[in-house]
């Protein structure tokens, strides 16, 4: 005793970023997003905000305007988890991660896109494509909406599930906060238009960065869970190691590939963008997608995104045996 008090016993803080975890990813399980106040909208709101007073066609601005908003976002990670007492932390931690995932909501996209293509109604899907995607869908027939979909579902499983786990049990709530602000980031400013070319130039190389490991992850991951969608480890594994590198995107390759070869499907080819077209390279050595397709996709970044959740929290606790710092409880 001292002064009367109790002794502090130390909690340390990989016990209560796994709680937190946890629970947020089973919050995310069972609400979804929040339907109003998101956090993600507010940032969004902010960084348009910011956008309209920084904006220049130079590399630069983009370069602060970046830097300004993901440094914030991380600082606020940092000051939310100063100090904080074991059950605050927890609890912290747990609000991010619910805030920043987006499992939920990516499968009830993908499975409503698949409802309306298995009732035949085309315009139905088309009007909900931009949901998952930045692609035109005007164009489209019910394969090529399945085949946009389906890859924007393996693109998304590592952007908005995987990473956020695997930053939040390397970081914490910065980590869960810093992450999610370069994704939105990317999907604001990141894209190859004529407006962001040079403007979102930094925020489309810091979210490269910031995915590469999540990625790897992912494609691991998907290779793993193949034989629950009906598909083979083997050939998730082929894809990605053959045909991710020829992709354009570091990242979003090796998880498009391997979910083609997971789902016995060949992905890639030609892809009409608002701002223009891609020819993107084949992934994979099956067929072409079709409508039945999606709702296995589906299935397929549930299972990854579980995996993942179950991974990090393991090795978050696991970490506390390396000597993780400790917080103070009375």
């Amino acid at each position: 005793m001292i002064d009367g008090r109790r002794p502090l016993r130390s909690v340390p803080l990989a016990r209560t970023r796994a709680l937190g975890l946890a629970l947020g990813v089973l919050a995310d399980a069972l609400l979804g997003d929040p339907r109003r106040g998101h956090p993600v909208a507010a940032f969004g709101r902010v960084a348009t905000w910011l956008e309209r007073r920084w904006w220049a066609d130079r590399r630069g601005p983009g370069v602060a305007y970046a830097a300004a908003l993901v440094g914030g976002a991380v600082g606020l990670g940092v000051l939310a988890e100063r100090r904080a007492r074991p059950a605050v932390h927890a609890g912290l931690t747990a609000l991010a991660t619910w805030a920043v995932l987006g499992g939920t909501s990516l499968a009830a996209e993908g499975a409503a896109m698949g409802a309306s293509l298995d009732r035949g109604d085309v315009a139905a899907a088309r009007h909900r494509l931009p949901h998952l995607c930045g692609r035109d869908p005007s164009a489209l027939d019910a394969d090529g909406l399945a085949r946009a979909a389906l890859e924007s579902v393996a693109e998304n499983t590592a952007d908005a599930v995987v990473a956020p786990l695997v930053w939040g049990a390397l970081a914490g709530v910065p980590g869960l906060l810093g992450h999610r602000a370069v994704n939105t980031l990317d999907a604001m400013v990141g894209h190859r238009s004529a407006r962001y070319a040079r403007f979102g130039w930094a925020s489309a190389r810091a979210d490269d960065i910031a995915g590469v490991v999540p990625a790897r992850v992912s494609a691991l991951l998907t290779a793993a869970c193949a034989p629950l969608v009906g598909g083979r480890p083997a050939a998730a594994w082929r894809a990605w190691r053959r045909d991710a590198p020829a992709h354009p995107s570091p990242n979003a390759g090796p998880v498009e590939a391997s979910f083609a070869g997971a789902l016995g499907l060949r992905l890639g080819g030609r892809t009409v963008y608002p701002y223009g077209v891609q020819d993107r390279p084949v992934l994979g050595d099956g067929r072409p997608p079709a409508v039945p397709d999606l709702a296995r996709a589906v299935r397929l970044s549930r299972l990854v995104g579980l995996a993942t959740a179950l991974l990090g929290v393991v090795a978050t606790l696991a970490s506390d045996i390396g000597g993780a710092p400790a917080q103070r409880r009375p």
